[in-house]
């Protein structure tokens, strides 16, 4: 986007926007998430299931969360959904 600002400035043409897909996660519940990687590691896509895709997903999530609220409301959020994750029950009554 700054390149493009820069360009637009200056008076030249702008590049063309050229979409790059890395991939996506799907949480499905606290157990079960998976993923398609698209192909930067090993040249074609590669679909992730299980701990270690939920674990991709938890590390995404929480950078999103970092970006819009900032490390302390986020490390203060994870502490307190840690502490009340205990006490809440497991089963929803509703």
């Amino acid at each position: 986007m700054v390149r493009q600002l820069d360009r637009l400035l200056a008076g030249e043409a702008l590049r063309p926007f050229v979409y790059r897909d890395f991939g996506s996660l799907v949480s499905l519940g606290e157990y079960s998430t998976i993923g398609s990687l698209m192909g930067f590691l090993v040249g074609k896509s590669m679909l992730i299931e299980g701990y270690f895709a939920r674990l991709m997903y938890r590390s995404l999530y929480l950078m999103h969360q970092e970006a819009l609220h900032g490390p302390t409301k986020v490390a203060l959020d994870t502490i307190a959904r840690a502490l009340t994750r205990r006490t809440e029950p497991h089963v929803k009554l509703h």
